[in-house]
């Protein structure tokens, strides 16, 4: 069935028309969308897959879970190397345990109705306008362009900031508790680290500065996670939390680090080796 379903089919178009750009319905779910991101990094696509899709996004995220790489990590917010020299009240000298999982793209069929979302040009059109920006290029990274995260029960996805500096993401499979979705809006920027608010999230006296977000099935967010620590608080229940990933940059050939895509899929590749001296386009820790 996914192999057949066509964008048109998946995407509620008569509130996102992806195939008429620059029409009314256009330029309205766009400056929504703009509005939202200027004013706290983050918006959210409200139903963006049609409904009736629904239990075949959970269905064939169930399929794939099977090849997640699960491996509890001691990590950092930064994903940086635990023995990286730092100043003694730095936040990348908290370390965290990280539970969750996440089956990459090389797992991911082609027909999923996420890989069909994520390769298709006029969502990566829509995507780009919605960012600002003339067009998007599809992460260079062979594992971590595409990915669905899965959160386990009595797990989580401890505070972090992304790799690249936005991030598209869609709730696939809720948990029957916990998993809430919490992040700091352009806590840090590209110039300035700003460790001191992001230590007091991290230690929870700055709760303040924390932002809370809803998330349902066939949802799509839109989220400025380079700047942004966020997290998913510890999921409950029975079932699992699965999201999808949907990475992209303004940028061609961005691949992750050697370091970081150990602890993400348990193993590299050679685009990994190849790219370790690669020179970023931000001074930031990763």
């Amino acid at each position: 069935m996914a192999a057949t379903v066509t964008l048109d089919e998946i995407v509620d178009t008569s509130r996102y028309p992806l195939a008429e750009p620059d029409t009314p319905g256009w330029r309205a779910a766009v400056a929504a969308a703009r509005a939202d991101l200027a004013e706290d990094g983050c918006t959210v696509l409200r139903e963006f897959i049609r409904p009736e899709l629904h239990a075949l996004l959970a269905e064939q995220g169930e399929r794939m879970a099977p090849h997640a790489y699960y491996r509890t990590e001691r990590v950092n917010a930064y994903n940086i190397p635990l023995d990286t020299e730092l100043p003694e009240d730095h936040p990348g000298r908290i370390v965290f345990e990280r539970g969750n999982a996440f089956v990459p793209r090389d797992r991911i069929p082609v027909g999923a109705l996420i890989h069909q979302l994520y390769t298709d040009d006029l969502f990566q059109r829509f995507l780009a306008d919605c960012f600002g920006r003339t067009h998007l290029h599809e992460f260079a990274d062979p594992l971590a362009g595409l990915v669905l995260n899965v959160v386990a029960p009595g797990q989580s996805h401890p505070w972090h900031f992304d790799t690249n500096e936005f991030t598209v993401s869609m709730l696939t499979a809720p948990p029957e508790s916990g998993g809430e979705f919490q992040y700091c809006p352009g806590i840090r920027s590209p110039q300035v680290e700003n460790l001191a608010e992001v230590r007091a999230v991290i230690t929870g006296s700055g709760d303040r500065l924390v932002r809370r977000l809803v998330l349902r099935p066939g949802d799509l967010q839109l989220f400025q996670g380079r700047y942004s620590l966020h997290r998913v608080s510890p999921v409950a229940g029975g079932t699992a939390r699965h999201t999808a990933i949907f990475a992209y940059s303004d940028r061609p050939g961005v691949i992750g680090t050697v370091e970081r895509t150990r602890q993400l899929f348990g193993r590299v590749l050679p685009d990994h080796l190849a790219a370790a001296d690669a020179v970023r386009g931000d001074r930031l820790l990763d």
